[in-house]
Protein backbone atom coordinates (compact mmCIF):
# COMPACT_ATOMS: atom_id res chain seq x y z
CA UNK A 1 0.00 0.00 0.00
CA UNK A 2 1.63 3.58 -1.02
CA UNK A 3 1.73 6.89 1.15
CA UNK A 4 -1.99 8.14 0.12
CA UNK A 5 -3.35 5.07 0.30
CA UNK A 6 -2.19 4.46 3.94
CA UNK A 7 -3.24 7.82 4.80
CA UNK A 8 -6.43 7.18 3.38
CA UNK A 9 -7.06 4.49 5.46
CA UNK A 10 -5.61 6.31 8.85
CA UNK A 11 -8.33 9.19 7.92
CA UNK A 12 -11.22 6.85 7.39
CA UNK A 13 -10.21 5.58 10.88
CA UNK A 14 -9.61 8.48 12.87
CA UNK A 15 -12.78 9.77 11.04
CA UNK A 16 -14.95 6.62 12.86
CA UNK A 17 -12.78 7.09 16.20
CA UNK A 18 -14.13 11.13 16.41
CA UNK A 19 -17.38 11.17 14.57
CA UNK A 20 -20.67 11.77 16.16
CA UNK A 21 -23.17 9.24 17.65
CA UNK A 22 -25.63 9.25 14.45
CA UNK A 23 -22.71 9.25 11.85
CA UNK A 24 -21.05 6.64 13.69
CA UNK A 25 -22.29 3.84 11.95
CA UNK A 26 -21.82 5.04 8.32
CA UNK A 27 -18.52 6.09 9.17
CA UNK A 28 -17.50 2.38 10.33
CA UNK A 29 -19.16 0.77 7.23
CA UNK A 30 -17.07 2.76 5.22
CA UNK A 31 -13.72 1.91 7.24
CA UNK A 32 -15.03 -1.98 7.43
CA UNK A 33 -15.39 -1.73 3.20
CA UNK A 34 -12.20 0.21 2.84
CA UNK A 35 -10.52 -2.94 4.54
CA UNK A 36 -12.41 -6.31 4.34
CA UNK A 37 -14.59 -7.37 1.46
CA UNK A 38 -17.58 -10.37 3.14
CA UNK A 39 -14.76 -12.40 4.72
CA UNK A 40 -12.04 -11.57 2.47
CA UNK A 41 -9.07 -8.97 3.01
CA UNK A 42 -8.59 -5.76 0.69
CA UNK A 43 -4.98 -4.65 -0.60
CA UNK A 44 -5.32 -1.86 2.30
CA UNK A 45 -6.04 -4.85 4.76
CA UNK A 46 -2.49 -5.40 6.46
CA UNK A 47 -0.80 -2.21 6.37
CA UNK A 48 -4.10 -1.08 8.23
CA UNK A 49 -3.57 -3.50 11.15
CA UNK A 50 -0.88 -1.55 13.18
CA UNK A 51 -3.44 1.78 12.66
CA UNK A 52 -6.36 -0.09 13.80
CA UNK A 53 -4.68 -1.98 16.24
CA UNK A 54 -3.63 1.88 17.97
CA UNK A 55 -6.71 3.03 17.29
CA UNK A 56 -8.42 0.24 19.72
CA UNK A 57 -6.11 1.80 22.33
CA UNK A 58 -6.90 5.25 22.59
CA UNK A 59 -10.53 5.22 21.13
CA UNK A 60 -13.81 5.52 23.61
CA UNK A 61 -15.15 2.76 25.29
CA UNK A 62 -17.75 3.94 22.55
CA UNK A 63 -15.66 2.60 19.20
CA UNK A 64 -13.55 0.29 20.66
CA UNK A 65 -15.60 -2.65 20.52
CA UNK A 66 -16.26 -1.86 16.67
CA UNK A 67 -12.54 -1.88 15.91
CA UNK A 68 -12.06 -5.03 17.96
CA UNK A 69 -14.76 -6.82 16.05
CA UNK A 70 -12.75 -6.08 12.71
CA UNK A 71 -9.41 -6.68 13.50
CA UNK A 72 -11.03 -9.83 14.59
CA UNK A 73 -12.77 -10.38 11.16
CA UNK A 74 -9.43 -9.25 9.37
CA UNK A 75 -7.66 -12.42 11.65
CA UNK A 76 -10.08 -14.63 10.34
CA UNK A 77 -10.18 -13.46 6.64
CA UNK A 78 -7.47 -16.01 6.14
CA UNK A 79 -9.42 -18.66 8.04
CA UNK A 80 -8.80 -21.97 7.68
CA UNK A 81 -4.77 -21.35 8.62
CA UNK A 82 -3.84 -18.70 11.56
CA UNK A 83 -0.66 -18.03 10.20
CA UNK A 84 -1.93 -16.18 6.84
CA UNK A 85 0.12 -12.45 7.06
CA UNK A 86 -2.81 -10.74 8.01
CA UNK A 87 -3.53 -13.30 10.69
CA UNK A 88 -0.08 -12.88 11.87
CA UNK A 89 -0.03 -8.88 11.86
CA UNK A 90 -3.54 -9.19 13.81
CA UNK A 91 -1.96 -11.43 16.50
CA UNK A 92 1.01 -9.21 17.21
CA UNK A 93 -0.76 -7.04 19.50
CA UNK A 94 -2.28 -9.68 21.31
CA UNK A 95 -0.37 -7.30 24.66
CA UNK A 96 -2.57 -5.10 23.48
CA UNK A 97 -6.55 -7.10 23.79
CA UNK A 98 -4.88 -8.72 26.94
CA UNK A 99 -4.63 -5.30 28.27
CA UNK A 100 -7.66 -3.93 27.54
CA UNK A 101 -9.49 -7.45 28.46
CA UNK A 102 -8.21 -7.38 31.92
CA UNK A 103 -9.17 -3.29 32.39
CA UNK A 104 -12.05 -2.21 35.24
CA UNK A 105 -15.39 -1.66 34.03
CA UNK A 106 -14.89 -2.17 30.07
CA UNK A 107 -18.75 -3.29 29.80
CA UNK A 108 -20.19 -6.47 28.53
CA UNK A 109 -20.11 -5.25 24.87
CA UNK A 110 -16.24 -4.87 25.07
CA UNK A 111 -15.48 -8.19 26.80
CA UNK A 112 -17.45 -9.90 23.76
CA UNK A 113 -16.01 -8.13 21.30
CA UNK A 114 -12.48 -8.54 22.74
CA UNK A 115 -13.37 -12.43 22.89
CA UNK A 116 -14.23 -12.58 19.46
CA UNK A 117 -10.86 -11.31 18.22
CA UNK A 118 -9.18 -13.39 20.83
CA UNK A 119 -10.80 -16.64 19.26
CA UNK A 120 -8.63 -16.46 16.49
CA UNK A 121 -5.43 -17.45 17.84
CA UNK A 122 -5.00 -21.00 18.88
CA UNK A 123 -1.04 -20.79 19.45
CA UNK A 124 -1.88 -18.01 22.35
CA UNK A 125 -4.45 -20.69 23.91
CA UNK A 126 -2.90 -21.34 27.49
CA UNK A 127 -2.36 -17.62 27.36
CA UNK A 128 -5.96 -16.50 26.44
CA UNK A 129 -7.59 -18.92 28.76
CA UNK A 130 -5.33 -17.53 32.05
CA UNK A 131 -6.38 -14.23 31.03
CA UNK A 132 -9.91 -14.77 30.92
CA UNK A 133 -10.23 -17.07 34.09
CA UNK A 134 -10.69 -14.56 36.52
CA UNK A 135 -13.57 -12.86 34.49
CA UNK A 136 -16.13 -14.91 35.82
CA UNK A 137 -17.59 -15.20 31.86
CA UNK A 138 -21.02 -16.86 31.32
CA UNK A 139 -20.40 -20.99 30.86
CA UNK A 140 -21.77 -20.35 27.03
CA UNK A 141 -19.11 -17.54 26.22
CA UNK A 142 -16.09 -19.61 27.58
CA UNK A 143 -16.72 -22.44 26.16
CA UNK A 144 -16.70 -21.05 22.62
CA UNK A 145 -13.97 -19.39 23.35
CA UNK A 146 -12.47 -22.74 24.39
CA UNK A 147 -13.39 -24.63 21.44
CA UNK A 148 -12.27 -21.53 18.84
CA UNK A 149 -8.65 -22.32 20.61
CA UNK A 150 -9.01 -25.74 20.17
CA UNK A 151 -7.43 -27.55 17.07
CA UNK A 152 -8.25 -31.23 16.12
CA UNK A 153 -7.25 -33.80 18.33
CA UNK A 154 -7.93 -37.27 14.89
CA UNK A 155 -7.89 -39.61 18.06
CA UNK A 156 -10.86 -37.07 20.09
CA UNK A 157 -12.53 -34.63 17.36
CA UNK A 158 -15.37 -33.82 19.43
CA UNK A 159 -17.58 -32.93 16.71
CA UNK A 160 -20.64 -31.51 16.24
CA UNK A 161 -21.40 -30.60 19.70
CA UNK A 162 -20.65 -26.59 19.31
CA UNK A 163 -23.92 -25.40 18.85
CA UNK A 164 -25.29 -22.74 20.07
CA UNK A 165 -22.12 -23.49 22.63
CA UNK A 166 -20.18 -26.40 23.79
CA UNK A 167 -21.39 -26.12 27.40
CA UNK A 168 -25.06 -26.95 26.34
CA UNK A 169 -24.47 -30.33 25.84
CA UNK A 170 -24.70 -33.48 28.11
CA UNK A 171 -24.70 -36.61 26.26
CA UNK A 172 -26.02 -40.40 27.64
CA UNK A 173 -24.73 -43.24 26.77
CA UNK A 174 -26.71 -43.56 23.25
CA UNK A 175 -25.73 -40.17 21.87
CA UNK A 176 -22.11 -41.13 22.68
CA UNK A 177 -22.56 -44.67 20.93
CA UNK A 178 -23.75 -42.86 18.41
CA UNK A 179 -21.05 -40.02 17.95
CA UNK A 180 -18.28 -42.58 18.21
CA UNK A 181 -20.30 -44.50 15.38
CA UNK A 182 -20.03 -41.89 12.85
CA UNK A 183 -16.82 -39.82 13.56
CA UNK A 184 -14.71 -43.60 13.14
CA UNK A 185 -16.61 -43.71 9.90
CA UNK A 186 -15.13 -40.28 8.59
CA UNK A 187 -12.14 -39.84 6.35
CA UNK A 188 -9.51 -37.44 7.10
CA UNK A 189 -10.29 -34.92 4.77
CA UNK A 190 -14.00 -35.47 6.33
CA UNK A 191 -12.91 -34.82 9.91
CA UNK A 192 -10.50 -31.67 8.54
CA UNK A 193 -13.51 -30.63 7.21
CA UNK A 194 -16.22 -31.25 10.34
CA UNK A 195 -13.69 -29.39 12.29
CA UNK A 196 -13.82 -26.36 10.35
CA UNK A 197 -17.48 -26.32 9.53
CA UNK A 198 -17.69 -26.69 13.66
CA UNK A 199 -15.33 -23.86 14.15
CA UNK A 200 -17.06 -21.33 11.87
CA UNK A 201 -19.56 -21.61 13.56
CA UNK A 202 -18.37 -21.08 16.73
CA UNK A 203 -16.65 -18.12 15.38
CA UNK A 204 -19.93 -17.12 13.32
CA UNK A 205 -21.77 -17.19 16.93
CA UNK A 206 -19.31 -15.40 18.78
CA UNK A 207 -18.97 -12.84 16.46
CA UNK A 208 -23.20 -12.13 15.56
CA UNK A 209 -23.10 -11.71 19.81
CA UNK A 210 -20.44 -9.39 20.19
CA UNK A 211 -21.36 -7.33 17.21
CA UNK A 212 -24.86 -6.74 18.13
CA UNK A 213 -23.68 -6.32 21.70
CA UNK A 214 -21.32 -3.11 20.28
CA UNK A 215 -24.60 -1.85 18.38
CA UNK A 216 -26.92 -2.28 20.70
CA UNK A 217 -25.80 -2.76 24.06
CA UNK A 218 -25.88 -5.63 26.37
CA UNK A 219 -27.60 -9.07 25.34
CA UNK A 220 -30.77 -10.01 27.03
CA UNK A 221 -30.19 -13.79 26.55
CA UNK A 222 -33.09 -15.82 28.21
CA UNK A 223 -31.57 -18.77 30.28
CA UNK A 224 -31.84 -22.16 28.23
CA UNK A 225 -34.47 -24.76 28.92
CA UNK A 226 -32.93 -28.08 30.39
CA UNK A 227 -33.52 -30.80 27.88
CA UNK A 228 -36.36 -33.22 28.99
CA UNK A 229 -35.82 -36.69 29.67
CA UNK A 230 -35.81 -38.60 26.12
CA UNK A 231 -38.40 -41.20 27.02
CA UNK A 232 -41.00 -38.53 26.03
CA UNK A 233 -39.74 -38.91 22.56
CA UNK A 234 -41.68 -41.80 21.86
CA UNK A 235 -44.48 -41.28 19.29
CA UNK A 236 -47.93 -42.73 21.11
CA UNK A 237 -49.44 -45.86 19.52
CA UNK A 238 -52.10 -44.82 17.16
CA UNK A 239 -54.54 -46.34 14.81
CA UNK A 240 -55.02 -45.87 11.30
CA UNK A 241 -57.84 -44.08 12.24
CA UNK A 242 -55.83 -40.82 13.09
CA UNK A 243 -54.25 -40.31 9.92
CA UNK A 244 -57.18 -41.87 7.79
CA UNK A 245 -59.55 -38.99 8.69
CA UNK A 246 -57.47 -36.66 6.47
CA UNK A 247 -57.29 -39.51 3.41
CA UNK A 248 -59.42 -37.14 1.12
CA UNK A 249 -56.68 -34.52 0.77
CA UNK A 250 -53.63 -36.93 1.13
CA UNK A 251 -51.94 -38.33 -2.59
CA UNK A 252 -49.66 -40.71 -3.34
CA UNK A 253 -46.01 -39.19 -3.88
CA UNK A 254 -45.24 -41.28 -6.66
CA UNK A 255 -48.37 -41.08 -9.12
CA UNK A 256 -50.62 -39.08 -7.54
CA UNK A 257 -53.52 -41.24 -6.89
CA UNK A 258 -55.98 -41.63 -3.65
CA UNK A 259 -54.34 -43.45 -0.59
CA UNK A 260 -56.40 -46.25 0.85
CA UNK A 261 -56.26 -46.57 4.66
CA UNK A 262 -55.01 -50.71 5.83
CA UNK A 263 -53.33 -52.36 8.54
CA UNK A 264 -50.26 -50.89 9.46
CA UNK A 265 -49.65 -49.16 5.81
CA UNK A 266 -51.65 -46.87 3.25
CA UNK A 267 -52.36 -48.16 -0.45
CA UNK A 268 -51.78 -46.41 -3.70
CA UNK A 269 -55.00 -46.75 -5.84
CA UNK A 270 -52.70 -46.00 -8.28
CA UNK A 271 -49.54 -47.22 -8.60
CA UNK A 272 -50.22 -49.74 -5.55
CA UNK A 273 -47.44 -49.15 -3.23
CA UNK A 274 -47.29 -49.46 0.08
CA UNK A 275 -46.85 -46.89 2.81
CA UNK A 276 -45.85 -47.88 6.32
CA UNK A 277 -47.62 -46.38 9.34
CA UNK A 278 -47.56 -46.54 12.86
CA UNK A 279 -47.77 -44.05 16.24
CA UNK A 280 -49.94 -41.81 14.48
CA UNK A 281 -47.35 -41.09 11.32
CA UNK A 282 -47.49 -41.88 7.97
CA UNK A 283 -44.19 -42.56 6.02
CA UNK A 284 -44.53 -41.07 2.54
CA UNK A 285 -40.56 -41.08 1.81
CA UNK A 286 -40.19 -44.21 0.27
CA UNK A 287 -42.65 -47.44 -0.53
CA UNK A 288 -42.30 -50.50 1.92
CA UNK A 289 -39.24 -52.37 1.22
CA UNK A 290 -37.13 -49.60 0.24
CA UNK A 291 -34.50 -48.02 1.97
CA UNK A 292 -33.63 -44.12 2.03
CA UNK A 293 -29.75 -43.70 3.03
CA UNK A 294 -28.33 -40.96 4.57
CA UNK A 295 -25.32 -39.88 3.30
CA UNK A 296 -24.22 -36.76 5.24
CA UNK A 297 -23.42 -37.57 8.67
CA UNK A 298 -24.44 -33.98 10.01
CA UNK A 299 -27.86 -34.85 8.62
CA UNK A 300 -27.38 -38.29 10.88
CA UNK A 301 -26.52 -36.34 13.70
CA UNK A 302 -29.78 -34.52 13.53
CA UNK A 303 -31.46 -37.50 13.39
CA UNK A 304 -30.52 -38.81 17.00
CA UNK A 305 -33.58 -39.37 19.06
CA UNK A 306 -33.55 -36.75 21.55
CA UNK A 307 -32.45 -34.14 18.79
CA UNK A 308 -36.08 -33.18 18.32
CA UNK A 309 -36.62 -32.09 22.33
CA UNK A 310 -32.65 -30.65 22.35
CA UNK A 311 -33.72 -28.33 19.65
CA UNK A 312 -36.88 -27.26 21.29
CA UNK A 313 -35.21 -26.63 24.55
CA UNK A 314 -32.03 -24.99 23.67
CA UNK A 315 -31.20 -24.96 19.54
CA UNK A 316 -34.23 -22.87 18.91
CA UNK A 317 -34.21 -20.60 20.89
CA UNK A 318 -30.13 -19.40 20.31
CA UNK A 319 -30.79 -19.62 16.29
CA UNK A 320 -33.57 -16.95 16.54
CA UNK A 321 -30.77 -14.49 18.34
CA UNK A 322 -28.34 -15.60 15.39
CA UNK A 323 -30.94 -15.10 12.52
CA UNK A 324 -33.16 -13.11 13.31
CA UNK A 325 -30.64 -10.60 15.23
CA UNK A 326 -32.69 -11.32 18.33
CA UNK A 327 -30.00 -10.51 21.23
CA UNK A 328 -32.36 -7.96 22.90
CA UNK A 329 -35.35 -10.53 22.87
CA UNK A 330 -37.31 -8.00 20.47
CA UNK A 331 -39.27 -11.38 19.46
CA UNK A 332 -40.50 -13.16 22.15
CA UNK A 333 -42.32 -16.87 21.81
CA UNK A 334 -45.81 -15.16 23.31
CA UNK A 335 -45.33 -12.96 20.28
CA UNK A 336 -45.05 -15.43 17.83
CA UNK A 337 -48.13 -17.57 19.19
CA UNK A 338 -49.95 -14.27 18.60
CA UNK A 339 -49.30 -14.01 15.24
CA UNK A 340 -50.59 -17.56 14.61
CA UNK A 341 -53.56 -17.67 16.34
CA UNK A 342 -54.22 -13.57 14.54
CA UNK A 343 -53.52 -14.90 10.98
CA UNK A 344 -53.68 -18.20 11.15
CA UNK A 345 -57.66 -18.37 9.28
CA UNK A 346 -58.54 -21.43 7.58
CA UNK A 347 -60.97 -22.11 5.17
CA UNK A 348 -62.59 -25.68 4.59
CA UNK A 349 -59.98 -28.75 4.55
CA UNK A 350 -57.42 -29.91 6.89
CA UNK A 351 -54.95 -27.67 8.07
CA UNK A 352 -50.94 -28.28 6.73
CA UNK A 353 -48.11 -27.69 9.91
CA UNK A 354 -45.20 -27.29 7.16
CA UNK A 355 -41.96 -28.61 8.30
CA UNK A 356 -43.57 -28.67 11.78
CA UNK A 357 -40.31 -29.81 13.60
CA UNK A 358 -40.70 -30.82 17.46
CA UNK A 359 -44.38 -29.54 17.31
CA UNK A 360 -43.97 -26.21 19.69
CA UNK A 361 -45.70 -24.09 17.48
CA UNK A 362 -47.92 -27.13 16.13
CA UNK A 363 -49.63 -26.73 19.41
CA UNK A 364 -50.35 -23.11 19.45
CA UNK A 365 -52.20 -24.00 15.91
CA UNK A 366 -53.89 -26.53 17.36
CA UNK A 367 -55.59 -24.51 19.74
CA UNK A 368 -56.12 -22.11 17.46
CA UNK A 369 -58.12 -24.30 14.38
CA UNK A 370 -58.49 -27.80 16.50
CA UNK A 371 -56.35 -31.03 16.20
CA UNK A 372 -58.93 -32.42 14.68
CA UNK A 373 -57.93 -30.30 11.60
CA UNK A 374 -54.65 -30.29 11.58
CA UNK A 375 -51.60 -32.52 9.95
CA UNK A 376 -48.31 -32.31 10.79
CA UNK A 377 -45.45 -32.50 7.90
CA UNK A 378 -41.55 -32.76 8.52
CA UNK A 379 -39.29 -34.65 6.97
CA UNK A 380 -37.16 -35.50 10.44
CA UNK A 381 -38.78 -39.07 11.87
CA UNK A 382 -37.07 -37.92 15.42
CA UNK A 383 -38.88 -34.58 14.96
CA UNK A 384 -42.23 -35.94 14.29
CA UNK A 385 -41.42 -38.86 17.22
CA UNK A 386 -41.60 -35.70 19.85
CA UNK A 387 -44.36 -34.01 18.19
CA UNK A 388 -46.60 -37.23 18.15
CA UNK A 389 -45.98 -37.70 21.73
CA UNK A 390 -46.69 -34.14 22.42
CA UNK A 391 -49.86 -33.83 20.60
CA UNK A 392 -51.32 -37.66 20.56
CA UNK A 393 -54.91 -36.44 18.55
CA UNK A 394 -52.37 -34.72 15.99
CA UNK A 395 -51.44 -37.12 13.20
CA UNK A 396 -48.25 -36.73 11.14
CA UNK A 397 -47.06 -37.27 7.22
CA UNK A 398 -43.09 -37.65 6.90
CA UNK A 399 -42.61 -36.31 3.38
CA UNK A 400 -40.35 -33.66 1.66
CA UNK A 401 -41.53 -29.30 1.32
CA UNK A 402 -41.35 -29.48 -2.28
CA UNK A 403 -43.33 -32.20 -3.43
CA UNK A 404 -46.26 -32.30 -1.21
CA UNK A 405 -48.16 -35.18 -0.63
CA UNK A 406 -51.73 -33.45 -1.08
CA UNK A 407 -54.37 -33.22 -3.64
CA UNK A 408 -54.81 -29.87 -5.32
CA UNK A 409 -56.80 -27.50 -3.40
CA UNK A 410 -57.04 -29.81 -1.00
CA UNK A 411 -56.48 -27.32 2.71
CA UNK A 412 -57.74 -24.77 4.08
CA UNK A 413 -54.21 -23.42 5.50
CA UNK A 414 -50.52 -24.06 5.37
CA UNK A 415 -48.55 -22.72 7.92
CA UNK A 416 -44.58 -22.86 7.37
CA UNK A 417 -42.97 -21.44 11.02
CA UNK A 418 -39.18 -20.75 11.10
CA UNK A 419 -38.71 -23.14 8.78
CA UNK A 420 -38.10 -22.08 5.35
CA UNK A 421 -34.40 -21.47 5.29
CA UNK A 422 -34.13 -25.34 6.55
CA UNK A 423 -34.55 -25.87 2.70
CA UNK A 424 -33.48 -22.76 1.03
CA UNK A 425 -33.11 -24.40 -2.48
CA UNK A 426 -36.21 -25.87 -2.20
CA UNK A 427 -37.93 -22.62 -0.79
CA UNK A 428 -39.45 -20.96 -4.23
CA UNK A 429 -40.86 -24.98 -4.51
CA UNK A 430 -42.36 -25.44 -1.56
CA UNK A 431 -44.13 -22.06 -1.40
CA UNK A 432 -45.52 -23.37 -5.21
CA UNK A 433 -46.11 -26.57 -3.67
CA UNK A 434 -48.69 -24.15 -0.66
CA UNK A 435 -50.26 -22.41 -3.80
CA UNK A 436 -51.57 -25.91 -5.49
CA UNK A 437 -52.88 -27.54 -2.20
CA UNK A 438 -54.91 -24.76 -0.96
CA UNK A 439 -58.28 -23.87 -1.29
CA UNK A 440 -59.41 -20.22 -2.74
CA UNK A 441 -59.28 -18.04 0.54
CA UNK A 442 -56.98 -19.91 2.58
CA UNK A 443 -53.86 -18.77 4.16
CA UNK A 444 -50.31 -19.37 3.62
CA UNK A 445 -48.73 -18.28 7.17
CA UNK A 446 -44.72 -18.67 7.84
CA UNK A 447 -41.87 -17.14 10.23
CA UNK A 448 -38.17 -16.89 8.04
CA UNK A 449 -35.26 -14.44 8.54
CA UNK A 450 -33.59 -12.06 5.67
CA UNK A 451 -30.31 -11.76 5.41
CA UNK A 452 -29.07 -8.74 7.75
CA UNK A 453 -29.03 -5.20 5.66
CA UNK A 454 -24.95 -5.17 7.15
CA UNK A 455 -22.69 -6.46 5.72
CA UNK A 456 -21.20 -7.84 9.14
CA UNK A 457 -23.59 -8.92 10.75
CA UNK A 458 -24.54 -10.24 7.38
CA UNK A 459 -21.09 -12.65 7.59
CA UNK A 460 -21.46 -13.89 11.10
CA UNK A 461 -25.31 -15.17 9.65
CA UNK A 462 -23.85 -17.03 7.03
CA UNK A 463 -20.81 -18.30 8.74
CA UNK A 464 -23.31 -20.77 10.80
CA UNK A 465 -22.84 -24.21 9.41
CA UNK A 466 -25.85 -26.64 10.18
CA UNK A 467 -27.12 -29.62 8.89
CA UNK A 468 -28.80 -28.45 6.10
CA UNK A 469 -26.39 -25.64 5.64
CA UNK A 470 -22.99 -26.71 5.20
CA UNK A 471 -22.01 -24.00 2.97
CA UNK A 472 -23.21 -21.12 5.72
CA UNK A 473 -26.17 -20.32 6.78
CA UNK A 474 -28.25 -18.86 3.86
CA UNK A 475 -31.14 -16.29 4.40
CA UNK A 476 -33.93 -14.51 2.37
CA UNK A 477 -34.42 -11.16 0.77
CA UNK A 478 -38.04 -10.00 1.11
CA UNK A 479 -37.96 -9.43 -2.80
CA UNK A 480 -37.74 -13.14 -3.55
CA UNK A 481 -40.35 -14.23 -1.15
CA UNK A 482 -43.16 -11.43 -2.49
CA UNK A 483 -41.69 -12.77 -5.90
CA UNK A 484 -42.19 -16.75 -5.30
CA UNK A 485 -45.75 -16.20 -3.17
CA UNK A 486 -46.96 -14.09 -6.55
CA UNK A 487 -46.26 -17.11 -8.83
CA UNK A 488 -47.45 -19.41 -5.92
CA UNK A 489 -50.81 -17.40 -6.70
CA UNK A 490 -50.72 -16.07 -3.33
CA UNK A 491 -51.91 -11.95 -2.61
CA UNK A 492 -49.71 -10.91 0.55
CA UNK A 493 -51.94 -9.67 3.18
CA UNK A 494 -49.38 -8.95 6.20
CA UNK A 495 -45.56 -8.58 6.35
CA UNK A 496 -43.99 -7.61 9.18
CA UNK A 497 -41.07 -8.11 11.89
CA UNK A 498 -38.21 -6.55 13.56
CA UNK A 499 -34.57 -7.31 13.53
CA UNK A 500 -33.83 -9.76 10.80
CA UNK A 501 -37.30 -11.74 11.07
CA UNK A 502 -40.00 -11.56 8.55
CA UNK A 503 -43.26 -12.38 9.50
CA UNK A 504 -45.73 -12.93 6.54
CA UNK A 505 -49.37 -14.26 5.73
CA UNK A 506 -50.51 -14.51 2.24
CA UNK A 507 -53.84 -15.29 0.95
CA UNK A 508 -54.85 -18.18 -2.09
CA UNK A 509 -56.36 -16.10 -4.64
CA UNK A 510 -59.92 -17.17 -5.45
Amino acid sequence: MNAATAHATDALIDAFVNAAPEQAEHHYRTLVEAVWDDGEPTASALDAVPALAAALERAGDGRRGHLAILLGLLAESEHPTAAGPVARAVRVHLDTYLGLLRTEGIGTPLTLALLYLLSHFPADRDRILAAVSGLELDPADLSRLDRALSELDPGRPGLGRVWPSPSVWTLNEDEVAFDQSWVKALSPQQLLAAWDNDTRTVLGCTGARAYWAVCHGDPADAPAAAVPDRARATAPAAGPELIAAHTAALRCPACHKELEPGDGRFTCTGCAADYPAAGGILDLTAPVGEEAGVDDFLEKLSQVPSMGLFYEAVARPSFLRVAGSNWGGDVTPDDEDRYIAEHVTPVDGPVVDLAAGAGRWTTVIAEAVGADRLVAVDSSLPMLNVLRGRLPDVPAVLAGAADLPFADASVGAVVCWNALQAFYDEAPAAIAEAGRILRPGGTFTAMTFRRSEDPVYRYFQSAHRFPQHEGGLRLFEPEDLRRWLTEAGLTVREESGPGTFVFLTAVKEA
